[in-house]
């Protein structure tokens, strides 16, 4: 009799949801431990039933190679190799620049025009405020002796043509590839550093080989019979006596004239406006003291 009560009857049912529905209809459940089944509808029967643990899957494993941290400390050593290599090479052309900057070098780099830089230029950066317009007045007429070149190229080979020979038109060849670039040098550039420096060497430069300017444009819009009868410039004169022979030539040749007097007005009034702000700025005097200096350093 004992070992029949050794069970708790009022301990909690444990009922397995996943039991067969049919066991369950008969009355299937858990009383002392054992499995009894309804023979009698008033009867119970507990049955001693448990859930079963669900299988282990295996973990993932990922595959580390031994050698991962001597790669990292080598690629780590290359990076700061290489850190350390762009920083010497910027201090060496820190120290460069500054060398070059106390020597008074300027490194100009090139930027016009857009398409193909063959020279630098940068008005609206470098020229102060007050002298920006004038510049490019300036700037306007080396574009605009350009254009007179290139024009008279033009009409001298349209009366080549037309049987004037060749010999005026070599002479225009030589005017423009000898008139563009020595205008560059010698007066666009130096009024271009004397306006960023305001150095008065510079401005008594330009003076002189901006008056020589003026003088090549008034010749050649007037283009008197000295070389080759005049031809191989297009100025009033050969338009005149071209415009007999042929009409179509004496047009392109007044064209010409009336490309060079309107570069020569705005040649005068660019030097008569570069010498006020010169006389104004006190720039006259400072000259003529380094004029003087560099004498007698000279004489020396």
């Amino acid at each position: 009799m004992a070992g029949r009560y050794d069970s708790n009857p009022f301990a909690e049912e444990e009922v397995n949801p996943f039991a067969d529905n049919g066991a369950r209809g008969k009355g299937q459940s858990n009383y002392g431990g054992g499995a009894f089944y309804m023979t009698n509808p008033g009867s119970v029967a507990p049955a001693n039933s448990k859930l079963s643990p669900l299988p282990h899957e295996p973990a993932a494993t990922v595959d580390i190679p031994l050698d991962s941290s001597k790669d990292l400390k080598k690629l780590e050593k290359e990076l700061q190799a290489k850190e350390a290599e762009l920083k010497k090479r910027e201090q060496e052309l820190k120290r460069r620049e500054d060398a070059v900057a106390r020597a008074g070098v300027v490194i100009e780099e090139k930027n016009w025009p857009p398409f193909f830089p063959i020279i630098h230029h940068d008005i609206a950066n470098e020229i102060p405020i007050h002298l920006q317009k004038l510049q490019y007045v300036a700037f306007t007429t080396f574009l605009g002796l350009v254009g007179c070149l290139l024009w008279n190229i033009v009409a001298v080979t349209l009366a080549w043509i037309k049987g004037e020979g060749p010999t005026i038109w070599f002479l225009a060849i030589i005017y423009f590839i000898s008139g563009i670039p020595g205008a560059y040098v010698l007066w666009y550039r130096p009024l271009y550093r004397a306006m960023r420096t305001d150095s008065a060497l510079k401005f008594g430069w330009f003076f002189l080989c901006y008056a020589f300017h003026i003088g090549f444009c008034i010749v050649a819009a007037v283009a008197p019979p000295l070389f080759f009868k005049g031809k191989s410039l297009t100025g009033i004169l050969p338009a005149i006596e071209v415009l007999s022979s042929n009409v179509l030539v004496g047009i392109f040749y007044f064209i010409g004239f009336a490309f060079f007097a309107i570069e020569s007005l705005i040649s005068i009034w660019v030097i008569q406006q570069v010498y006020e702000y010169f006389r104004g700025s006190g720039k006259a005097a400072e000259m003529r003291k380094e004029a003087a200096r560099s004498t007698v350093m000279a004489a020396l």
